[in-house]
C-alpha cells in the first residue's frame, strides 16, 4: 500500500470538549536525584489520587552521599525547576526530594532557586516536609532511622532537636552510597525502624532518606510499635499535598495521611 489510496472513514476539524486536565484538584513539581530509584515509585502509589498529578524533573549527583556532595546540589535545583513544566503551565508545590541534600543546603536556599523559575511557589523537602509531620502528629521525641555516615547523622539529629523534637533514639547503615540505600529491602527497614520505635524513650519514628523504601511499611510499623510514623517521601507526599491546597484523608498510608 502506498498511502495515497482514499480513506474509508475522513473525520476532520472534529467537535471536542476540554477539562483542566491532569491534577484538576493539585499539580505538584518534583525535583528528583538522578541516582534516586524509589521517590517516583512511591508517589504514584500514594498520590493515585482523583484530581492529582505530579510532575518530574531529575538533577546529577554523586551517588557518594557526603557533605560535599550535597552541598553541590544547590546549583541544580533552579535549572531543574524549570524543566519541570513550562512557566506559564500551573503548579500548585514544588518539592526538591532529597532529604539530607535539604538539610545541608538550608530550606531558605532551596526554596530561593526554585523561586528563580517559580517565584512565590510553596516549596518543601524531606527534611522540611518530616518536620512539619512529626509536630502535625504531636511527636516530641523520635527514634530516626538513616543508611547515612556518621558525619551526616550528627548534622541530621542537631537539625531535628534545634526545631524543638528530641532525638534520643538513633538507628544508621552506615553506608553513604545513596544506590545502596535504594536496595535496603523493606523487611528490613520495619525490622529496624521496629526495634527503634519500640523503645520507652520515643513516642514515634522518623526514616530518613528518599532513596528508602519505607512508605509503604509506615502502616505496619505503627502497628507493631503503637506509635505514629513516618518517611522521606511520605512526609514530602503529605507535606506537597498540603501545600497544594489538597487536604482531605487519605487512607491506608498510616496516621499523618489521616489527620
Amino acid at each position: 500500500m502506498d498511502g495515497n489510496h482514499p480513506l474509508a472513514i475522513d473525520l476532520q476539524n472534529l467537535p471536542y470538549r476540554t477539562d483542566r486536565g491532569a491534577g484538576a484538584r493539585a499539580r505538584i513539581g518534583a525535583i528528583v536525584l538522578a541516582t534516586d530509584h524509589t521517590m517516583e515509585a512511591e508517589w504514584r502509589e500514594m498520590l493515585a489520587i482523583d484530581g492529582v498529578a505530579f510532575f518530574v524533573a531529575r538533577i546529577w549527583n554523586d551517588a557518594q552521599i557526603t557533605p560535599d556532595t550535597l552541598a553541590a546540589l544547590g546549583e541544580e535545583i533552579a535549572p531543574a525547576t524549570r524543566l519541570i513544566l513550562p512557566n506559564d503551565e500551573r503548579l500548585d508545590s514544588v518539592a526538591f526530594a532529597c532529604t539530607s541534600g535539604a538539610m545541608v543546603l538550608g530550606d531558605e536556599h532551596v526554596e530561593r532557586e526554585v523561586h528563580r523559575h517559580r517565584p512565590g511557589i510553596p516549596v518543601t523537602s524531606p527534611m522540611l516536609a518530616g518536620i512539619e509531620a512529626l509536630k502535625a502528629l504531636g511527636l516530641r521525641r523520635v527514634a530516626l532511622l538513616t543508611p547515612y555516615m556518621q558525619a551526616i547523622n550528627d548534622r541530621m539529629r542537631a537539625h531535628v532537636e534545634a526545631r524543638g523534637i528530641e532525638v534520643p533514639a538513633l538507628g544508621s547503615f552506615n553506608n553513604p552510597d545513596d544506590l545502596v540505600a535504594a536496595t535496603i529491602s523493606p523487611d528490613t527497614l520495619l525490622e529496624a525502624a521496629t526495634r527503634l520505635g519500640r523503645a520507652r524513650e520515643v513516642d514515634g519514628v522518623f526514616i530518613s532518606c528518599s532513596s528508602f523504601r519505607a512508605a509503604g511499611i509506615i502502616e505496619r510499623l505503627e502497628q507493631a510499635t503503637g506509635k505514629p510514623a513516618t518517611a522521606s517521601n511520605h512526609a514530602m507526599a503529605w507535606h506537597a499535598l498540603r501545600l497544594a491546597g489538597y487536604r482531605d484523608p487519605v487512607r491506608g498510608w498510616g496516621r499523618l495521611f489521616e489527620l
